[in-house]
């Protein structure tokens, strides 16, 4: 299979939502165990997302130890091994760049995510596994399943050794595989994510599984459910109230800063090379100062985001209030590249 061919197939595996294929992924199971020389698993196990998974292998005291590397970790590394003497140094980092690489750093960050949600949800001091500590050790012992595509894009084609995890990963999600028992995750029913791969959704999970676990996000950026449930009733009370800069960022950008400015009754008082200051009245309160400023740096997508800075009510320059917001005076604000 070619480079471009290999990238497709498996980004498509890391995408996949709905139910498993059962019996194909208990298949990849068995031959992965069979293919690092150890006995097949007596039982595979089902559950259906991660976190149901951990709580389930609390309740397993007979599961035996971790044969994680012997089926993932020592093959994996002695398929990489071969294909880089096979490649050279630099072969292998076109090879890498050309199948992998790209699917690494979206599934990195959704791997990483997915462990933090399962920790604080499942980690605290009663709920078995010793705690959060107890809990990512769990952790450590998963095979990553689809989210491991990245890797099995750069090896697709070279061999049959990882055949059997290449097949857990294209029918089922993560599993953790033990001496006497494995146990397998079902894979997502939902995934969002915008146009630069980032988790994004405003009405709803953008990562859930059928029993309900999942993640909300906002543009890449982790938010709480209830915080999303409670956009589309926004007001500019509500936004200005709000303490969390990046929250009041996303009510911004969902609400909309033309319309909260013009809602607002705010007023444009000045403007330089960094940003424009606008002010908004308050009845029986202190007037509300910010600067419109826009990040030098561009996002993944190559755009670039709009920040609204809170200053103190007696700026009178935007100068003045970034220079406020990096602890300067303004005539110490003088940043040596604008991009």
């Amino acid at each position: 299979m070619n480079r471009t061919t290999a990238q497709d197939k498996w980004r498509a595996v890391a995408a996949a939502t709905g139910p498993a294929d059962r019996a194909a992924a208990e298949a990849g199971v068995r031959l992965a165990y069979r293919t690092a020389g150890l006995p097949e698993p007596g039982r595979v196990l089902w559950a259906d997302s991660p976190l149901a998974a951990v709580a389930l292998l609390d309740g397993l005291a007979d599961r035996g130890r971790s044969v994680r590397e012997e089926v993932r970790t020592r093959p994996w590394a002695e398929e990489r091994r071969r294909l880089h003497d096979a490649l050279g140094p630099a072969g292998w980092a076109a090879h890498w760049q050309a199948t992998g690489a790209a699917l690494w750093d979206l599934n990195r960050a959704l791997a990483d995510r997915i462990r933090a949600a399962v920790t604080e949800a499942r980690g605290t001091v009663g709920e078995g596994g010793g705690g959060p500590d107890g809990v990512r050790l769990v952790l450590l012992d998963a095979v990553l399943g689809q989210h491991d595509a990245a890797w099995l894009a750069a090896f697709d084609g070279h061999g049959e050794r990882l055949a059997g995890l290449a097949a857990v990963a294209a029918h089922a999600g993560w599993w953790w595989p033990y001496e006497n028992v494995a146990v397998v995750c079902e894979r997502p029913v939902e995934l969002h994510r915008d146009e630069a791969g980032r988790l994004d959704r405003g009405d709803g999970p953008a990562l859930a599984y059928p029993d309900g676990f999942a993640l909300h996000a906002w543009r890449g950026m982790a938010v709480p459910a209830a915080f999303l449930a409670g956009l589309p009733d926004l007001t500019p009370e509500r936004i200005r109230a709000e303490e969390n800069a990046e929250l009041r960022r996303v009510m911004l950008e969902h609400y909309g800063y033309d319309r909260y400015l013009a809602v607002s009754g705010a007023r444009h008082e000045h403007r330089d090379e960094t940003g424009v200051l606008w002010r908004i009245g308050l009845d029986d309160d202190e007037d509300v100062a910010m600067v419109e400023v826009v990040n030098s740096t561009p996002e993944p997508d190559g755009t670039h985001r709009t920040y609204w800075l809170r200053v103190p009510p007696a700026t009178r320059t935007a100068r003045e209030g970034v220079a406020w917001t990096f602890g300067l005076r303004p005539e110490a604000y003088a940043p040596l590249v604008q991009t």
